[in-house]
């Protein structure tokens, strides 16, 4: 059994789409998890539908529809501060260094974050790979073991099939009510993800269809 999970993603709800059912499977376990999160998101382009929210007002709303989905998953919160669509322009060994000082201090046995280069947005491959670095720079023997979650089109044909396939079918209510605490985005991203536009389907059947499986790679140092 993991002794602590640490899940670094940089946007609000990367968490519940990307994780949730897996997050759920280990603090059913008793396993703590602690999310690091890099932004709030405040440059998404999804404001809800129908639209509740604005330029001014997301920024606000994601940190509170934040807070929420990690109270449904019961996860300790922590906000790194970066500003959304800008991690790519960081300094990269600047952010590894950041994230270094939350994992000394928390000492996890697992890391999930983005695979670098695999993850489609730039903020998750900047992340992702500047977690990569933060592990990098723990001693060998006291190194957490990472998941990488990739999904852009050419991760099975360069990466293979991955190594860690999680059943999360007895989370799967938790990892949708998580998804749905997003509520300024839950719908926008679903819908984006629909094969046949034309079809009319429930959002949250739509959700199980498309969001049901977790899968991950370990990272090799």
């Amino acid at each position: 059994m993991e002794s602590h999970v640490v899940v670094i993603f940089p946007h609000p709800d990367d968490e519940s789409f990307g994780a949730a059912g897996t997050i759920a499977k280990f603090r059913a376990q008793g396993v703590p998890v602690t999310y690091l999160c890099g932004t709030l998101g405040e440059m998404g382009r999804n404001m809800g539908n129908p639209t509740f929210a604005n330029r001014e007002t997301l920024q606000a709303v994601r940190k509170k529809e934040l807070i929420n989905a990690c109270n449904i998953l019961d996860v300790k919160l922590e906000m790194l501060g970066y500003r959304d669509k800008t991690i790519e322009f960081e300094d990269r060994m600047q952010v590894a260094n950041h994230l270094k000082e939350y994992l000394d201090r928390i000492k996890p046995s697992l890391v999930i974050t983005h695979y670098p280069e695999y993850a489609v947005h730039p903020d998750h491959n900047a992340l992702g790979a500047a977690t990569i670095e933060a592990v990098r720079l723990i001693e060998p023997d006291e190194r957490p073991v990472v998941w990488a979650q990739g999904f852009s089109r050419n991760t099975l044909e360069d990466l293979g099939n991955p190594d860690i396939v999680n059943d999360i079918s007895d989370f799967y209510d938790k990892k949708v009510e998580a998804i749905f605490a997003h509520a300024s985005q839950a719908q926008g991203v679903i819908r984006q993800q629909q094969n046949n536009p034309d079809e009319q389907m429930d959002i949250k059947e739509l959700a199980k269809k498309n969001l049901s499986d977790e899968v991950f790679y370990t990272w090799e140092f």
